[in-house]
């Protein structure tokens, strides 16, 4: 075993870029799109999530390269920034070049088969181009404020993500002006798709674009001028929060100010549709700040996020994923006390085939509860509208002593987290922001509740519930995660204690069971790993099995490779970015990695350790990155109780293991995943957990 202060950390060479791997996955994600087995509405939500994907990768991942840029560092896998710029902007261009031919060539017309037809503007009717300039005089024209540009009229400040059009005019308005340039900016309450009525359609389905209407009536928004030309772009902003740790007196008020500030953030992509001249698009780049290779031109809607709305107004089940129930634990279903089935034993949740209703029961079970003295949780994603909050402000009301830490600096939930910040003190609960540097990304939930013991002692007795996903029912819909309902003493002990470091001041105690970060994760983690090559040495079987989202911290990389020259089997199942290289003899030989793509997003963490025959499982809310390690509070928990040990090993990573059809397996020569082709009999990961767990509602079970 190599000591853990003198390990190497795994050299650039040895690794793959994360921004290129991040790439990678849009490309999987992309193929489901062009995948004919999908459902034909699925397909289109897989081209938008790209996109969504894509909008936040430019937010983040190139912004932090043009950071790069400035400061001269090189990135992982020895890519010098401003070499590793260029290589994105072409993958990336690939990668919209290929979604727009998919949207235009195949799904679009697709969907025009089933009577689901966008209108082009050159084919519109009569009747339909009176109706869109009727909806354009009352809903659109009244909303709008065209910017003409001239000394008076600077280029205006343009928000992140937005439609806006640039028009080319010719001519002189009533004041003597002739800029030749104005901007419209479309605002965002106004829809992106609009429905006709089916009597101006002859199909069930009929829409236009606003960006349509906008180019059909721009002319009226410039009265006597002559329009040359109208054409859609939208910036793409850098969307980090910076926050310094010296200056902050109030975290909640200073997020609240910098927030304001996220939609102006420096430009890092300009989209502007293909009919763009080169004259405008020369210009809005230098009025953002672009080179060239900043630029994106696309044959349609430049946000194509925006069509994620079509398949919910769409019914057509036909066209969707088939409709299922998600199952509920049977010791749940056979005990009315919640409490009373948790102490009887563990329960494990597997969603989303099993449901997320139990957690969503037993809060509110504590909030009734006149035995329960004390609530506490974590809040990391819950959405705007969460039935879990609400319940946490109940019994806050109810006078529950209800301590809740909410991580306000969740990227992108900053602003619904730190309303329920003030939501929950309104209601006189206790909350806390973790431990400035650190964000609190562990899902934890403990309730105190006082009890007579066996003797009839009154005792407080905790029971947990700790998860590998966010608190949030919705995505508890399409995410994979695990979740454990537990009465064990020395985990809710061990749980209390996380709870103190969060909420208090003091040293960090040693825990039982769970593996901590910034404290004991990564060392755990990295010990685990080094026993398996240890017992690989003495001749014994050695075996890892890890599910993640990300693995890219060198020193478990290099940990892993190290294994694996000792002979332990390693089997990786990373759904995104992957910094290790796979199968490279005399580094990696014995290593494979895979990636799991499907209906539902994988989201679960899973780490398997043979540990001569003792077979150790982990759950965990983090991935293997350094910023998981070593920059957040994570926790991995264990499948203590053996019947639930062999659920996870079969359903979170043997399933997954056994999957021949939206698997992809990673060449470490070439760094990119490849579809791994079908043998024998179709087995699909998912849709086995679906037919397992899942009560179909199409079954009547």
């Amino acid at each position: 075993m190599i000591p853990a202060e003198v390990r190497r950390v795994a050299s650039f060479d040895q690794l793959i870029n994360r921004e290129l791997s991040l790439l990678e996955f849009q490309r999987r994600v992309l193929a489901q799109a062009a995948d004919e087995r999908v459902p034909l509405l699925e397909r289109l939500k897989f081209l938008c999530i790209v996109s969504s994907n894509l909008d936040e990768f430019f937010e983040i991942r190139v912004a932090g390269v043009k950071e790069q840029i400035k400061s001269g560092t090189v990135s992982a896998g020895g890519i010098a920034p401003q070499a590793l710029y260029k290589l994105i902007s072409t993958e990336v261009h690939d990668i919209v070049a290929e979604q727009y031919r998919l949207l235009n060539d195949v799904i679009l017309p697709a969907m025009a088969r089933e009577g689901i037809v966008f209108l082009r503007r050159s084919l519109w009717t009569d009747a339909q181009r009176e109706w869109i300039r009727e909806y354009f005089v009352k809903e659109v024209q009244p909303v709008l404020t065209p910017v003409g540009l001239d000394p008076a009229h600077p280029f205006p400040r343009v928000l992140n993500k937005t439609l806006n059009f640039a028009v080319e005019l010719e001519g002189r308005d009533a004041f003597g002006r002739n800029s030749g340039a104005a901007i419209v900016q479309a605002p965002r309450v106004l829809p992106r798709v609009i429905r006709l009525p089916r009597e101006l359609t002859g199909v069930d389905y009929g829409s236009v674009f606003l960006s349509s209407i906008l180019h059909a009536h721009v002319g009226d928004l410039f009265g006597g001028m002559c329009v040359l030309g109208c054409y859609q772009f939208r910036v793409t902003r850098n969307s980090d929060l910076f926050v310094d740790e010296e200056e902050v007196k109030d975290l909640r008020t200073t997020l609240q100010g910098e927030l304001q500030q996220r939609n102006y953030g420096g430009a890092v992509r300009l989209e502007v549709a293909d009919n763009c001249s080169p004259q405008m698009s020369d210009f809005l780049l230098q009025q953002f700040g672009l080179s060239n290779e900043a630029l994106y031109r696309v044959p349609g809607i430049v946000n194509l996020v925006r069509l994620m709305q079509v398949p919910d107004w769409v019914n057509r089940p036909d066209l969707k994923y088939p409709p299922f129930q998600p199952s509920v634990p049977a010791v749940l279903s056979a005990h009315s006390d919640i409490f009373a089935a948790i102490r009887k034993q563990d329960v494990l949740l597997h969603h989303p085939f099993q449901s997320f209703t139990p957690v969503v029961d037993l809060l509110h079970a504590a909030a009734d509860d006149p035995q329960v003295a004390a609530i506490r949780m974590t809040v990391y994603r819950t959405g705007t509208d969460s039935v879990l909050m609400e319940q946490l402000v109940r019994a806050a009301r109810k006078g529950k002593e209800v301590n809740v830490v909410v991580e306000l600096m969740a990227r992108f939930d900053e602003e619904a987290n730190i309303n329920w910040a003030a939501r929950l003190e309104e209601a006189g609960a206790h909350v806390v922001y973790g431990v400035f540097g650190y964000k609190t990304h562990a899902k934890m939930l403990l309730i105190v509740r006082r009890e007579d013991d066996e003797r009839g002692r009154s005792v407080l007795r905790r029971y947990v519930h700790l998860g590998t996903g966010n608190y949030h029912p919705r995505t508890a819909r399409f995410y994979t995660d695990f979740g454990l309902l537990t009465a064990n003493e020395e985990i809710g002990a061990d749980v209390h204690e996380v709870f103190k470091q969060l909420t208090g001041l003091g040293r960090a105690e040693a825990l039982r069971h769970l593996w901590q970060a910034p404290f004991s994760l990564q060392p755990n983690v990295v010990a685990a790993i080094d026993q398996e090559a240890a017992n690989a040495r003495a001749g014994k079987r050695a075996k890892i099995i890890a599910k993640m989202n990300a693995l890219l911290e060198g020193e478990v990389i290099q940990a892993l490779y190290d294994a694996s020259s000792a002979g332990v089997d390693i089997e990786l199942i990373v759904r995104g970015p992957c910094a290790l290289r796979p199968g490279v003899p005399g580094l990696s030989e014995n290593i494979r990695v895979r990636s799991i793509v499907g209906r539902f997003l994988e989201h679960s963490r899973v780490f398997y350790f043979l540990a001569d025959g003792e077979e150790k499982v982990y759950m965990s809310s983090a991935d293997w990155m350094e910023r998981n390690f070593f920059r957040r509070i994570e926790v991995a928990f264990p499948v203590l109780d053996p019947k639930l040990k062999r659920r996870v090993i079969k359903e979170g990573l043997r399933a997954y293991l056994g999957d021949n059809c939206q698997a992809w397996e990673l060449d470490g020569e070439s760094a990119n995943y490849r579809r791994r082709s079908a043998r024998g009999a179709r087995r699909c990961a998912q849709e086995i957990l679906l037919h397992e767990i899942a009560e179909k509602q199409s079954s009547g079970k």
